[in-house]
């Protein structure tokens, strides 16, 4: 755990739980067992939970808040590869047979967050019903958007790509706001070139055009989106 980790939370209680897939299908007194062997966080804005090739140790459910997947490559290049919205589980190496984490994991908001420890993973999978059904559920979702991506890179130009991704986006973590959508956390125009591997300067330059036709309005970390409709004729062109 980092630094930007503030203290445990007092005791949680179970109705946290009790809307989340991978518990939807248990008791409360179960829920209260699954709780009271977790340990619950709060973590400020750009906290790393867990670091990449670090020992899979524990796994997390993100209670509140925003996380940011990060890959580094071979130069050394920071990428953001997934963004994860509030109440899903993420640090499940177990779940992909792997013993250190894939990846980084970064809030782009103040996050609550509860882990276990790795050793209870089997438990869970063995005890609870929905829990590891829920869980390969959202491998399986993660693994195709990640295709998803690699076949965009692969086809598209890179006015379709940003495009998609701002869709993809506010279609996990859309605010309705006045006049549009608002991704629902901080991002950067950085941050958008990484999710679709081109230039902070393209992303700029696109986001300029669009903000004058009316399509986006973009500041101070935030991306709004005022015509759906035309971003999604932009990702098809």
């Amino acid at each position: 755990m980092t630094e930007n980790a503030k203290k445990t939370l007092p005791r949680l209680d179970e109705s946290l739980l009790t809307h989340l897939p991978p518990f939807s299908q248990l008791e409360r007194r179960q829920i209260r067992v699954i709780l009271d062997q977790a340990s619950s966080r709060r973590y400020d804005e750009g906290a790393h939970i867990f670091e990449e090739g670090e020992a899979a140790e524990r796994f997390f459910m993100l209670l509140d808040g925003y996380v940011r997947v990060v890959r580094v490559t071979q130069t050394g290049e920071q990428v953001t590869a997934l963004h994860i919205p509030s109440g899903q589980l993420l640090g499940i190496a177990k779940a992909i047979g792997r013993e250190s984490y894939p990846a980084t994991a970064v809030t782009a908001t103040e996050s609550i967050v509860l882990s276990w420890p790795m050793r209870l993973w089997d438990t869970f999978v063995a005890d609870y019903d929905g829990f590891a059904t829920e869980t390969y559920k959202t491998v399986g979702h993660r693994v195709g958007e990640l295709n998803t991506r690699i076949v965009e890179l692969a086809t598209q130009q890179v006015e379709q790509r940003v495009a998609n991704a701002l869709l993809r986006l506010i279609n996990q973590t859309g605010r309705k706001v006045d006049d549009g959508i608002e991704i629902d956390f901080p991002i950067t125009r950085q941050d958008l070139s990484e999710l679709t591997a081109t230039t902070l300067h393209t992303v700029s330059r696109l986001l300029s055009a669009w903000e004058k036709q009316g399509i986006v309005e973009s500041k101070r970390k935030r991306i709004k989106v005022c015509d759906p409709h035309a971003l999604v004729e932009l990702s098809q062109l």
